[in-house]
């Protein structure tokens, strides 16, 4: 008998490209790596409100190097991801709360669903450079995931619930939590940029209990693609 999968959640806003990339990554080698992926919708706009920090591309050099970086890793990973034509309008300017909110109620309502609904969220925004701001969008995002309009607009008609701002709220607080480095005790692990080689500017996921967790491999996703591993921290050897 293997290894009980250990769980990761991964914190995440569909206005992050490089939470995207993430996303994919951890869908793609879960279970290779043997892991229980919790996606949590969260609001970048609270973490960075919370930190005082600024978007990676208010920074003019940032902003190019950001540009350059996300397209050579979509490149390498083989997600279809560019920048938008207008990207200050598009992910500075308008925001992802009623996205996040949508999602948030999906994973209340509908978990299943969640990782097909927020890569189509992903989809629209930061590969074919569309709308994620109204509700026709929204609800065009969750019907080629496989939602029936009905339901799309039920999950759509409780975006600003109490129970669905609390929880959005809330899970943002956690992961401002987790990027403090606080709240987190005993055998729980922060894992940041846990895909170093792969990732360089991974927002936010965390790890439990990592100490028996075996090597653990990516598969190469096509023959071109570099066999590459976790830190070496990440292996069986135990230390203590």
């Amino acid at each position: 008998m293997g290894p009980l999968p250990r769980t990761v959640e991964l914190f995440y806003d569909v206005l992050s490209p490089y939470s995207w990339l993430a996303f994919e990554i951890l869908c793609r080698y879960k279970n290779i790596w043997n892991v229980n992926l919790q996606l949590c919708p969260s609001l970048i706009a609270g973490i960075l409100k919370d930190s005082g920090n600024q978007p990676p591309a208010m920074l003019p050099r940032k902003a190019v190097y950001m540009k350059e970086d996300i397209k050579r890793l979509g490149h390498h990973l083989q997600v279809p991801i560019h920048f938008p034509k207008d990207f200050f309008s598009t992910i500075l300017g308008k925001g992802s709360l009623t996205a996040m909110r949508f999602l948030t109620t999906v994973k209340l309502e509908h978990p299943e669903m969640l990782e097909k609904v927020s890569r189509e969220l992903w989809m629209r925004v930061w590969s074919r450079d569309e709308d994620i701001t109204e509700p026709q969008s929204v609800l065009a995002a969750a019907e080629k995931a496989g939602m029936s309009t009905g339901q799309a607009r039920g999950l759509l008609e409780r975006v600003s619930t109490p129970e669905v701002k609390n929880q959005l709220k809330e899970t943002t607080e956690a992961a401002q939590k987790g990027r403090e480095g606080g709240g987190w005790q005993g055998k729980e692990k922060m894992l940041l940029r846990a895909l170093e080689p792969l990732i360089r500017h991974l927002w936010l996921f965390r790890i439990y209990d990592l100490r028996p967790v075996m090597t653990c491999r990516l598969q190469p996703h096509s023959n071109k693609h570099l066999l590459q591993e976790f830190p070496s921290w990440c292996s069986g050897n135990k230390s203590d």
